[in-house]
């Protein structure tokens, strides 16, 4: 039986998987702050970890994906 070649080779498949933990890890960080009581406002949704912190986590990891894709395999 011949040994089908994968598209990317291993490193690139390495740096996909470290993206979408990056972009997983970011939007995890994102959820929550909201409150229980719809009439009671919670400043917590503006906090630093969802405003800052999670985008560029997002940003860093779909730059982190196309530099996997677009990186020569060995």
């Amino acid at each position: 039986m011949a040994k089908k070649k994968l598209l990317f080779g291993k490193r690139n498949y390495k740096f996909m998987l470290i993206g979408i933990l990056f972009i997983a890890f970011g939007f995890i960080l994102m959820s929550g702050g909201g409150s229980d009581d719809p009439n009671v406002f919670n400043e917590e949704i503006y906090s630093f970890r969802r405003i800052r912190l999670a985008p560029m986590l997002v940003i860093t990891g779909f730059i982190i994906e196309v530099y996997a894709i677009l990186t020569k395999s060995n």
